[in-house]
Parts: structure tokens; C-alpha cells; sequence
């Protein structure tokens, strides 16, 4: 696995793979899925434009198989679009990419990591919480009404927020 930093060019494979690894019926080969909480879009080129200088891309051959944004804050990194290729999702392949972007937001001199998961979505907060990752208990609302984050199929979505300390 080789990894880089996003360009322009990477703008509609980065959608391809973040719509693949959450939504609809591809999303459910692999673990990750949001599809039985969400429809729609999990992301769009102008949200990938956003945050590409923040991207990290995980290569295997030509083959995009997995990204994420480091969005660097006061004194820590904001973790997030994080995905994996749905096919290649309990092998590895996101720990070392998250390994990665933890090593990464270090040399931006990152304090700490924060991420938010939605909280019904405990099988993926324990695979963080493993990685040393803490549940601070802090819940931000989903943004109902924002079409850009999906069409939710419940009224009772929230996201946790996780941070993980990486240096004193």
C-alpha cells in the first residue's frame, strides 16, 4: 500500500470510493455501511474540493482503495471522510491508513486526533475505541434538513466525538 496526498484529478474516484464504502447496496460488503440509516449521498466533488489539500489517499497498484481528511485545527487534527474500498474492509487496509494519518497529523504537530461517528454505529466506534481512541460522551447533532450529509431513516441520528491524544 503506497500512500499520497490528493489531487484535482482524484476528485471523482474519491466520491466513487467514499459513496461505495457508506451507501447503498455496494456499502454492504464491507462493514462500514450506513445504508440502513442513510440514503443518498455521503459526498460530492465541492465537498472533496473542500478538503483536498487535507486528503490522504491509499494506493494499491492504480487502484484507490481507501482515504481520509486531516483538517488541521487549533493544536490538533479533525479526522474524517474516512473510507475504505467495501471488497478490502476487515483486512487491515483502514488501520494502516489510520496509522498513517495519525503519523501524518504528528508531523503537522498535532496534538491530538478528534473524529465524530455516528453513534448508532457502535461496531465502528469499538474499531476506534481498539485503536486507542476515547468517547469523550460529547454528542453533536446530525444536520437534519442538509441533503449534502444524506437523507436520514430515522429521527434519532447524533454523532460521537472521539480524540485520541498523539503527543504531550
Amino acid at each position: 500500500m503506497e500512500f499520497r496526498s490528493a489531487a484535482p484529478t482524484d476528485v471523482e474516484a474519491i466520491v466513487d470510493l467514499v459513496q461505495s464504502a457508506y451507501r447503498g447496496e455496494s456499502s454492504k460488503q464491507g462493514w462500514t455501511s450506513e445504508a440502513d440509516l442513510l440514503d443518498g449521498q455521503r459526498t460530492d466533488p465541492e465537498a472533496v474540493r473542500e478538503v483536498l489539500d487535507d486528503l490522504v489517499l491509499a494506493y494499491e497498484g492504480e487502484d484507490l482503495i481507501g482515504c481520509c481528511t486531516l483538517v488541521p485545527k487549533d493544536g490538533f487534527a479533525y479526522f474524517g471522510m474516512f473510507a475504505v474500498r467495501p471488497g478490502l474492509q476487515g483486512a487491515g487496509t483502514g488501520s494502516r491508513l489510520l496509522a498513517e494519518a495519525e503519523r501524518i497529523a504528528v508531523d503537522k504537530g498535532a496534538a491530538f486526533v478528534e473524529m465524530t461517528v455516528l453513534s448508532a454505529r457502535r461496531e465502528l466506534i469499538d474499531f476506534y475505541l481498539r485503536r486507542g481512541y476515547v468517547d469523550t460522551g460529547e454528542l453533536r447533532p446530525f444536520p437534519y434538513g442538509d441533503e449534502r450529509f444524506g437523507k436520514p431513516r430515522t429521527d434519532a441520528l447524533a454523532f460521537s466525538v472521539l480524540t485520541k491524544q498523539l503527543r504531550p
